[in-house]
């Protein structure tokens, strides 16, 4: 019998005052979160505003510059090679496009990694790969090539590859992006359905707001480097924090002004004394 009043299990991914910058620009400025086992959480930001980013220091390609970032209890930007090349086969990452090879049929896409690394015989890799199909609904599409699937299509079967290993996280990278809206409901409600199913624990960075509120379970806000906001859907949709409300609402200028910084308008035209832009 569990004890309900045992303490919550550590999080599965935890960021603490995490900067980070490429060379003189600086991208991340003390980033603090925590994504739960279990749980689906989104990244939240205007282009540039260092999501990706955020996500290459979870998976070890870069490391922060201060603070620290601890995956699973442990200290990723301290892993020697070997030790994070483990850690990044318990992770699995659908990239923005999918990134499919291309002279691969769907089949060996899916098989790929289960080949690479693991010794397991070809009959049970073809069961493995075509439960993955099953589970993204492409079973019926083994056979074909990415360039005979469309854009969801194609979206779904770089999910079953990033699932083939049984990841315990998995990273999101634009997952929704130049999809119909059909597709995009498609991936998203597959994105949560195997979260569920699998147990699995999922970051998606994604600047579709109305379908990250149907599927996630927490939200964070990135602006300027920095968490602006955070909450669950429910208490994001009620926010008043300029950036927050301005990014939900897709409301033309607030924090993120309309203007780029410039000198007044009339100092361009020519004139003097006139207002600023």
């Amino acid at each position: 019998m569990s004890d309900s009043n045992a303490p919550p299990p550590p999080p599965l991914v935890d960021i603490r005052d995490a900067d980070f910058a490429y060379g003189a620009r600086s991208i991340l400025k003390g980033i603090s979160l925590s994504v739960p086992r279990g749980k689906l959480v989104a990244i939240m930001g205007g282009s540039g505003c260092g999501k990706t980013t955020l996500l290459r220091l979870i998976g070890g390609q870069l490391k922060a510059s201060r603070g620290s970032v601890h995956v699973d209890g442990q200290d990723v930007g301290a892993l020697e090679k070997d030790d994070l090349y483990a850690l990044r086969r318990k992770m699995g990452m659908l990239f923005q496009f999918g990134a499919l090879f291309t002279d691969m049929t769907v089949f060996d896409n899916v098989a790929f990694q289960l080949r690479e690394h693991t010794g397991l015989p070809e009959d049970m890799i073809r069961d493995l790969v075509l439960m993955k199909l099953n589970a993204v609904g492409l079973r019926g599409a083994a056979g074909m090539y990415p360039s005979e699937l469309s854009g969801g299509m194609g979206r779904r079967v770089a999910l079953a590859r990033a699932i083939a290993l049984d990841p315990m996280l998995m990273m999101y990278d634009e997952p929704f992006a130049g999809l119909d809206p059909i597709s995009l409901a498609v991936v998203g409600q597959t994105i949560r359905r195997l979260n569920d199913a699998l147990g699995i624990t999922s970051i998606v960075v994604t600047h579709d707001v109305l379908e990250s509120m149907q599927i996630v379970d927490y939200m964070y806000f990135i602006s300027d480097g920095r968490i602006v906001g955070h909450g669950t859907p429910v208490e994001i949709r009620a926010s008043s924090e300029p950036f927050i409300k301005q990014f939900v609402h897709a409301e033309l200028d607030g924090p993120v002004p309309f203007h780029y910084p410039s000198r007044p308008y009339a100092a361009d035209l020519g004139f003097n004394g006139g207002a600023s832009s």
